[in-house]
């Protein structure tokens, strides 16, 4: 029995170290919108690393492209969203776009093959849900919400400190997250638009 387990990692071992190049190349992503969050931090994240290669970036303002792109060192600005979707060296979508636009342009994304990493909430609604999961069924792409409560290092990390038991006894968790954002009528504000406490900083 141990010799049979011994084999099995020496293979997987082998298989590892002799990976197929094409299936580890970066994926190819284009950026809709010029997002502070994707300026800041999403693309900056996606360059940190190997498995991603951001090839352009688009806005309604052409301008607005041109020096994101150049800020970033991203080789492709478009002025406009559709332009990017249908790059053919695109594989895959950052959508950031204010909230109300993120299942129409997920699915647009979709349509044209492309996956999708959508921006929280990744919709308004659960008919509004429902229409993005027709649409990923339907093409056959990968869509997912950039929710990383569920994944980020801290969270996984304090999730193990409880199960291990080093904290003690589980009694209570509490958490908060807020922001100041006075102006209604801007767009983080805005109810019609997915703004305000539950949709947008929920």
């Amino acid at each position: 029995m141990s010799r049979d387990l011994g084999s099995k990692k020496q293979v997987l071992r082998s298989l590892r170290s002799h990976q197929d190049d094409s299936y580890m190349r970066p994926v190819t992503w284009g950026i809709l919108g010029a997002a502070n969050i994707a300026l800041k931090k999403v693309i900056p994240a996606m360059q940190r690393t190997d498995r991603c290669r951001v090839v352009a970036i688009a806005s309604r303002d052409a301008r607005k492209a041109t020096d994101a792109a150049a800020a970033l060192g991203i080789p492709r600005a478009f002025g406009s969203y559709e332009e990017l979707i249908d790059d053919p060296e695109i594989e895959a979508i950052y959508n950031p776009l204010p909230n109300h636009l993120h299942v129409p342009w997920s699915i647009r994304a979709a349509n044209a093959g492309k996956h999708v990493l959508c921006e929280k909430p990744i919709a308004l609604s659960a008919s509004e849900a429902r229409e993005l999961v027709a649409a990923r069924d339907r093409t056959g792409v990968q869509i997912a919400e950039a929710f990383m409560v569920r994944t980020h290092p801290q969270w996984i990390a304090a999730r193990e400190l409880v199960s291990d038991g080093r904290i003690g006894d589980l009694r209570l968790v509490s958490g908060h997250f807020s922001y100041y954002r006075r102006d209604p009528a801007d767009i983080r504000s805005r109810a019609d638009f997915g703004g305000g406490a539950m949709m947008d900083i929920g």
